[in-house]
Protein backbone atom coordinates (compact mmCIF):
# COMPACT_ATOMS: atom_id res chain seq x y z
CA UNK A 1 0.00 0.00 0.00
CA UNK A 2 2.70 2.32 -0.94
CA UNK A 3 0.12 5.23 -2.73
CA UNK A 4 -1.75 5.61 0.57
CA UNK A 5 1.48 5.75 2.40
CA UNK A 6 2.92 8.46 -0.30
CA UNK A 7 -0.18 10.61 -0.22
CA UNK A 8 -0.13 10.85 3.69
CA UNK A 9 3.25 12.07 3.70
CA UNK A 10 2.33 14.87 1.04
CA UNK A 11 -1.08 15.99 2.54
CA UNK A 12 1.04 16.65 6.00
CA UNK A 13 4.21 17.83 4.33
CA UNK A 14 1.95 20.23 2.73
CA UNK A 15 -0.23 21.48 4.95
CA UNK A 16 3.08 22.21 7.57
CA UNK A 17 4.56 23.86 4.82
CA UNK A 18 1.45 25.98 4.56
CA UNK A 19 1.15 26.97 8.33
CA UNK A 20 4.93 27.90 7.98
CA UNK A 21 4.31 30.23 5.35
CA UNK A 22 0.96 31.59 6.93
CA UNK A 23 2.07 32.36 10.24
CA UNK A 24 5.80 32.45 10.55
CA UNK A 25 7.22 33.39 6.69
CA UNK A 26 7.12 37.25 7.05
CA UNK A 27 6.95 37.73 3.15
CA UNK A 28 4.39 37.78 0.30
CA UNK A 29 4.01 33.89 -1.27
CA UNK A 30 3.47 33.80 -4.65
CA UNK A 31 2.90 29.85 -5.22
CA UNK A 32 -0.22 29.51 -7.24
CA UNK A 33 -1.81 26.64 -4.92
CA UNK A 34 -2.03 27.44 -1.53
CA UNK A 35 -4.86 25.84 0.90
CA UNK A 36 -5.67 28.95 2.76
CA UNK A 37 -6.35 30.55 -0.29
CA UNK A 38 -8.53 27.71 -1.51
CA UNK A 39 -9.68 27.89 1.56
CA UNK A 40 -10.77 31.65 2.02
CA UNK A 41 -11.61 31.98 -2.14
CA UNK A 42 -14.75 29.22 -0.88
CA UNK A 43 -16.11 30.65 1.92
CA UNK A 44 -15.40 34.17 1.47
CA UNK A 45 -17.39 34.44 -1.98
CA UNK A 46 -20.53 32.76 -0.94
CA UNK A 47 -20.37 34.52 2.44
CA UNK A 48 -20.18 37.97 0.70
CA UNK A 49 -22.80 36.88 -1.62
CA UNK A 50 -25.26 36.19 0.93
CA UNK A 51 -24.82 39.65 3.04
CA UNK A 52 -25.57 40.69 -0.27
CA UNK A 53 -29.17 40.03 0.41
CA UNK A 54 -29.35 41.87 3.55
CA UNK A 55 -30.92 45.05 2.61
CA UNK A 56 -30.45 46.98 6.44
CA UNK A 57 -26.47 48.28 6.10
CA UNK A 58 -25.83 47.52 9.53
CA UNK A 59 -26.74 43.86 9.70
CA UNK A 60 -25.11 43.48 6.68
CA UNK A 61 -22.05 44.88 8.00
CA UNK A 62 -22.34 42.75 11.52
CA UNK A 63 -22.61 39.58 9.41
CA UNK A 64 -19.42 39.94 7.31
CA UNK A 65 -17.82 41.45 10.13
CA UNK A 66 -18.14 37.46 12.07
CA UNK A 67 -16.30 36.07 8.77
CA UNK A 68 -12.61 37.53 9.82
CA UNK A 69 -12.44 35.93 12.96
CA UNK A 70 -14.62 32.99 12.06
CA UNK A 71 -12.28 32.10 8.89
CA UNK A 72 -9.20 31.96 10.78
CA UNK A 73 -10.67 28.62 12.69
CA UNK A 74 -12.32 27.20 9.74
CA UNK A 75 -8.42 27.39 8.59
CA UNK A 76 -7.43 26.03 11.45
CA UNK A 77 -9.66 23.22 11.31
CA UNK A 78 -9.11 22.30 7.72
CA UNK A 79 -5.54 22.22 8.81
CA UNK A 80 -5.77 20.06 11.69
CA UNK A 81 -8.43 17.71 9.58
CA UNK A 82 -6.02 17.33 6.76
CA UNK A 83 -3.32 16.51 8.94
CA UNK A 84 -4.84 14.01 10.48
CA UNK A 85 -6.71 12.27 7.62
CA UNK A 86 -2.61 12.23 6.10
CA UNK A 87 -1.29 10.14 9.32
CA UNK A 88 -4.57 8.23 8.85
CA UNK A 89 -3.25 6.54 5.67
CA UNK A 90 -0.17 6.29 7.09
CA UNK A 91 -1.20 4.25 9.90
CA UNK A 92 -3.46 2.15 7.03
CA UNK A 93 -0.61 2.06 4.65
CA UNK A 94 2.24 -0.86 4.08
CA UNK A 95 4.29 0.81 6.94
CA UNK A 96 1.86 -0.27 9.32
CA UNK A 97 0.63 -3.34 7.68
CA UNK A 98 1.17 -5.87 10.62
CA UNK A 99 -0.70 -3.46 12.62
CA UNK A 100 -3.88 -4.82 14.70
CA UNK A 101 -6.68 -2.03 13.50
CA UNK A 102 -7.12 -2.92 9.35
CA UNK A 103 -10.08 -0.53 8.95
CA UNK A 104 -9.26 2.69 7.63
CA UNK A 105 -11.90 3.90 9.87
CA UNK A 106 -9.57 3.23 13.33
CA UNK A 107 -7.11 4.31 11.97
CA UNK A 108 -8.23 7.39 11.46
CA UNK A 109 -9.50 7.09 15.24
CA UNK A 110 -6.22 6.45 15.89
CA UNK A 111 -5.48 9.76 14.13
CA UNK A 112 -7.64 11.87 15.81
CA UNK A 113 -6.81 11.10 19.25
CA UNK A 114 -3.07 11.04 18.56
CA UNK A 115 -3.06 14.85 17.29
CA UNK A 116 -5.13 15.90 19.64
CA UNK A 117 -3.18 14.20 22.70
CA UNK A 118 -6.34 12.16 24.66
CA UNK A 119 -4.76 9.26 25.26
CA UNK A 120 -7.66 7.50 25.87
CA UNK A 121 -6.01 4.12 25.35
CA UNK A 122 -8.75 2.34 23.69
CA UNK A 123 -6.50 1.97 20.34
CA UNK A 124 -2.75 1.69 20.40
CA UNK A 125 -0.18 1.43 18.36
CA UNK A 126 1.62 -2.20 18.02
CA UNK A 127 4.32 -1.85 15.80
CA UNK A 128 7.18 -0.02 15.76
CA UNK A 129 6.27 2.30 12.54
CA UNK A 130 2.86 2.73 14.21
CA UNK A 131 4.60 3.89 17.53
CA UNK A 132 6.86 5.94 15.51
CA UNK A 133 4.09 8.07 13.64
CA UNK A 134 2.41 8.36 16.61
CA UNK A 135 5.26 9.90 18.60
CA UNK A 136 5.74 12.50 15.47
CA UNK A 137 1.61 13.14 15.26
CA UNK A 138 1.83 14.06 18.80
CA UNK A 139 4.42 16.57 18.57
CA UNK A 140 2.74 17.96 15.82
CA UNK A 141 -0.23 18.24 17.94
CA UNK A 142 1.69 19.80 20.46
CA UNK A 143 2.99 22.58 17.92
CA UNK A 144 -0.16 23.10 16.15
CA UNK A 145 -1.53 24.37 19.89
CA UNK A 146 1.39 26.42 20.04
CA UNK A 147 0.89 27.85 16.13
CA UNK A 148 -2.65 28.86 17.20
CA UNK A 149 -1.92 30.42 20.54
CA UNK A 150 0.91 32.47 18.97
CA UNK A 151 -1.18 33.35 16.15
CA UNK A 152 -4.00 34.67 17.46
CA UNK A 153 -2.41 37.69 19.30
CA UNK A 154 -0.41 38.52 16.20
CA UNK A 155 -3.46 39.16 14.23
CA UNK A 156 -5.24 40.77 17.29
CA UNK A 157 -2.38 43.19 17.67
CA UNK A 158 -2.24 44.33 13.64
CA UNK A 159 -5.62 44.94 13.62
CA UNK A 160 -5.56 46.65 16.79
CA UNK A 161 -3.04 49.28 15.79
CA UNK A 162 -5.01 49.25 12.66
CA UNK A 163 -8.07 50.67 13.58
CA UNK A 164 -6.40 52.69 16.24
CA UNK A 165 -5.32 54.97 13.21
CA UNK A 166 -8.86 54.90 11.65
CA UNK A 167 -10.54 56.16 15.22
CA UNK A 168 -8.14 58.86 15.20
CA UNK A 169 -9.03 59.82 12.06
CA UNK A 170 -12.87 60.36 12.85
CA UNK A 171 -12.80 64.30 14.50
CA UNK A 172 -9.89 64.94 11.27
CA UNK A 173 -11.63 63.55 8.43
CA UNK A 174 -15.57 63.14 9.40
CA UNK A 175 -17.43 59.76 9.26
CA UNK A 176 -17.30 57.97 6.53
CA UNK A 177 -13.54 59.95 6.00
CA UNK A 178 -13.65 62.49 2.92
CA UNK A 179 -11.08 64.70 1.66
CA UNK A 180 -13.07 67.79 1.60
CA UNK A 181 -13.54 67.31 5.25
CA UNK A 182 -9.44 67.05 5.88
CA UNK A 183 -8.82 70.02 3.86
CA UNK A 184 -11.48 72.14 6.04
CA UNK A 185 -10.64 70.98 9.15
CA UNK A 186 -6.73 72.04 8.59
CA UNK A 187 -7.58 75.54 7.21
CA UNK A 188 -6.49 78.20 9.21
CA UNK A 189 -3.52 79.09 11.22
CA UNK A 190 -1.06 76.50 11.78
CA UNK A 191 -3.70 74.57 9.38
CA UNK A 192 -0.74 73.32 7.53
CA UNK A 193 1.65 72.57 10.37
CA UNK A 194 -1.56 69.77 11.36
CA UNK A 195 -1.77 68.69 7.82
CA UNK A 196 1.32 67.58 7.32
CA UNK A 197 1.66 66.10 10.37
CA UNK A 198 -1.69 64.01 9.65
CA UNK A 199 -0.14 63.16 6.06
CA UNK A 200 3.27 62.07 8.20
CA UNK A 201 0.94 60.13 10.58
CA UNK A 202 -0.45 58.39 8.12
CA UNK A 203 2.50 57.31 5.86
CA UNK A 204 3.61 55.10 8.40
CA UNK A 205 0.49 53.71 9.33
CA UNK A 206 0.00 53.35 5.84
CA UNK A 207 3.42 51.06 5.97
CA UNK A 208 2.39 49.26 8.97
CA UNK A 209 -0.92 48.26 7.03
CA UNK A 210 0.66 46.76 4.00
CA UNK A 211 3.27 45.01 6.24
CA UNK A 212 0.87 43.20 8.88
CA UNK A 213 -1.99 42.72 5.59
CA UNK A 214 0.52 40.78 3.30
CA UNK A 215 2.54 39.33 6.34
CA UNK A 216 -1.92 38.47 7.63
CA UNK A 217 -3.85 38.68 4.60
CA UNK A 218 -6.55 37.20 7.04
CA UNK A 219 -6.35 41.06 8.82
CA UNK A 220 -7.94 42.34 5.24
CA UNK A 221 -11.37 40.64 5.91
CA UNK A 222 -11.53 41.81 9.32
CA UNK A 223 -14.06 45.47 9.75
CA UNK A 224 -14.25 48.21 12.04
CA UNK A 225 -16.35 49.34 14.75
CA UNK A 226 -18.32 51.75 12.35
CA UNK A 227 -20.07 50.73 9.80
CA UNK A 228 -19.15 53.75 7.95
CA UNK A 229 -15.39 53.38 8.70
CA UNK A 230 -13.09 50.81 7.00
CA UNK A 231 -9.24 50.31 6.32
CA UNK A 232 -9.97 51.57 2.93
CA UNK A 233 -12.15 54.61 3.46
CA UNK A 234 -9.31 55.91 5.71
CA UNK A 235 -7.05 55.32 2.71
CA UNK A 236 -8.82 56.84 -0.39
CA UNK A 237 -9.82 59.94 1.88
CA UNK A 238 -5.86 60.21 2.75
CA UNK A 239 -5.04 59.34 -0.89
CA UNK A 240 -8.11 62.42 -2.34
CA UNK A 241 -6.56 65.26 0.08
CA UNK A 242 -2.96 64.72 -1.23
CA UNK A 243 -3.78 64.30 -4.92
CA UNK A 244 -5.52 67.35 -4.68
CA UNK A 245 -3.31 68.94 -2.38
CA UNK A 246 -0.61 68.09 -4.99
CA UNK A 247 -2.81 69.17 -7.98
CA UNK A 248 -4.00 72.42 -6.90
CA UNK A 249 -2.53 73.70 -3.48
CA UNK A 250 1.11 75.09 -3.17
CA UNK A 251 2.03 74.25 0.71
CA UNK A 252 4.57 73.81 2.92
CA UNK A 253 2.75 70.01 3.42
CA UNK A 254 2.92 69.39 -0.42
CA UNK A 255 6.61 67.69 0.39
CA UNK A 256 4.74 65.16 2.74
CA UNK A 257 1.84 65.24 1.02
CA UNK A 258 3.87 63.40 -2.10
CA UNK A 259 5.64 60.85 0.23
CA UNK A 260 2.15 59.95 1.88
CA UNK A 261 0.61 59.78 -1.54
CA UNK A 262 3.59 57.15 -2.82
CA UNK A 263 3.32 54.85 0.41
CA UNK A 264 -0.43 54.63 0.05
CA UNK A 265 -0.87 54.03 -3.34
CA UNK A 266 2.04 51.62 -2.90
CA UNK A 267 0.20 49.99 -0.17
CA UNK A 268 -3.48 49.45 -2.09
CA UNK A 269 -1.37 48.38 -5.10
CA UNK A 270 0.16 45.57 -3.65
CA UNK A 271 -2.73 44.16 -1.52
CA UNK A 272 -5.35 44.31 -4.58
CA UNK A 273 -1.96 42.27 -6.23
CA UNK A 274 -1.93 40.02 -2.89
CA UNK A 275 -5.92 39.04 -3.88
CA UNK A 276 -5.51 38.72 -7.58
CA UNK A 277 -7.86 41.77 -8.22
CA UNK A 278 -7.02 43.33 -11.32
CA UNK A 279 -7.76 47.42 -11.11
CA UNK A 280 -10.80 48.06 -12.57
CA UNK A 281 -12.50 51.62 -13.35
CA UNK A 282 -15.43 52.84 -10.95
CA UNK A 283 -18.66 52.60 -13.16
CA UNK A 284 -19.45 56.32 -12.22
CA UNK A 285 -16.73 59.29 -11.97
CA UNK A 286 -16.28 59.89 -8.25
CA UNK A 287 -15.14 63.06 -8.74
CA UNK A 288 -17.45 64.44 -11.92
CA UNK A 289 -16.95 67.97 -12.55
CA UNK A 290 -19.92 69.79 -10.61
CA UNK A 291 -18.67 67.82 -7.54
CA UNK A 292 -15.29 69.23 -8.41
CA UNK A 293 -16.09 72.73 -8.32
CA UNK A 294 -18.22 72.22 -5.51
CA UNK A 295 -15.31 70.66 -3.71
CA UNK A 296 -12.89 73.72 -5.20
CA UNK A 297 -15.17 76.29 -3.74
CA UNK A 298 -15.48 74.20 -0.21
CA UNK A 299 -11.81 74.20 -0.42
CA UNK A 300 -11.22 78.02 -1.24
CA UNK A 301 -13.99 79.08 1.27
CA UNK A 302 -11.62 77.15 4.25
CA UNK A 303 -8.75 79.97 2.91
CA UNK A 304 -6.66 77.71 0.35
CA UNK A 305 -5.47 79.04 -2.54
CA UNK A 306 -5.78 76.95 -5.52
CA UNK A 307 -4.62 77.21 -8.70
CA UNK A 308 -6.70 76.78 -11.95
CA UNK A 309 -5.66 76.13 -15.06
CA UNK A 310 -5.53 73.12 -16.90
CA UNK A 311 -2.15 71.81 -16.01
CA UNK A 312 -3.62 71.14 -12.17
CA UNK A 313 -6.58 69.68 -13.38
CA UNK A 314 -4.68 67.12 -15.72
CA UNK A 315 -2.16 66.52 -12.67
CA UNK A 316 -5.45 65.96 -10.31
CA UNK A 317 -6.77 63.45 -12.93
CA UNK A 318 -3.19 61.64 -13.98
CA UNK A 319 -2.70 61.12 -9.81
CA UNK A 320 -6.21 59.34 -9.46
CA UNK A 321 -5.70 57.14 -12.10
CA UNK A 322 -3.02 56.15 -10.07
CA UNK A 323 -4.71 54.47 -7.17
CA UNK A 324 -8.80 54.41 -7.78
CA UNK A 325 -9.19 51.46 -9.97
CA UNK A 326 -6.82 49.28 -7.57
CA UNK A 327 -9.18 50.67 -4.78
CA UNK A 328 -12.34 49.89 -6.65
CA UNK A 329 -10.94 46.40 -7.07
CA UNK A 330 -10.36 45.87 -3.42
CA UNK A 331 -13.65 47.56 -2.35
CA UNK A 332 -15.65 45.04 -4.55
CA UNK A 333 -13.95 42.28 -3.95
CA UNK A 334 -13.83 43.06 0.34
CA UNK A 335 -17.23 44.47 0.26
CA UNK A 336 -16.42 47.87 1.28
CA UNK A 337 -17.65 51.10 0.12
CA UNK A 338 -15.03 53.94 -1.17
CA UNK A 339 -15.93 57.00 0.62
CA UNK A 340 -17.22 60.39 -1.88
CA UNK A 341 -14.84 62.94 -2.20
CA UNK A 342 -17.18 65.43 -0.93
CA UNK A 343 -20.38 64.23 1.37
CA UNK A 344 -23.81 64.95 -0.31
CA UNK A 345 -25.15 66.07 2.68
CA UNK A 346 -23.26 66.95 6.43
CA UNK A 347 -23.22 63.23 8.54
CA UNK A 348 -22.60 63.62 12.08
CA UNK A 349 -19.25 62.58 13.09
CA UNK A 350 -18.95 59.10 15.16
CA UNK A 351 -17.72 60.90 17.89
CA UNK A 352 -20.63 63.28 18.24
CA UNK A 353 -22.90 60.39 18.53
CA UNK A 354 -23.95 57.91 20.96
CA UNK A 355 -27.80 55.64 21.71
CA UNK A 356 -28.62 57.77 24.02
CA UNK A 357 -27.99 60.89 22.12
CA UNK A 358 -30.09 59.51 19.47
CA UNK A 359 -33.14 58.65 21.36
CA UNK A 360 -32.56 62.45 23.51
CA UNK A 361 -31.71 64.33 20.70
CA UNK A 362 -28.13 65.52 22.31
CA UNK A 363 -25.40 65.81 19.85
CA UNK A 364 -22.46 67.40 20.26
CA UNK A 365 -21.11 70.53 19.69
CA UNK A 366 -19.23 71.65 16.84
CA UNK A 367 -15.54 72.17 17.65
CA UNK A 368 -14.59 72.45 14.12
CA UNK A 369 -14.83 75.56 12.43
CA UNK A 370 -13.95 76.97 8.98
CA UNK A 371 -10.64 78.73 11.14
CA UNK A 372 -9.93 75.80 13.37
CA UNK A 373 -7.78 72.37 12.47
CA UNK A 374 -7.18 69.31 14.55
CA UNK A 375 -3.88 69.05 15.77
Amino acid sequence: MIVPAVAGVMIVVVVLWEAFETVILPRRVRRRFRLAVLVYRTTWIPWRALAHRFRDAKSRETFLSFYGPLSILILFAVWAAAIIFGFALLYHSGAARDSTHPTFETSLYLSGTTMFTLGLGDVIPHTWPERFMVVVESGIGFGFLALVLSYLPVIYQAFSRREVNIVLLDARAGSPPTAAEILRRHAGPRGAEALERLFYNWEHSSADILESHVSYPSVCYFRSQHTNESWIASLTAILDSCSFLLAYVDSTASRQARLTFAMCRHTVVDLAQLFNEAPSAHEEDRLPAPELERLRVLVAKAGFQLRDDEASHKKLVDLRAMYEPYLQALSRFLYMEVPPWILAKEITDNWKTSAWGRISGIAGPDLQGPDDHTD
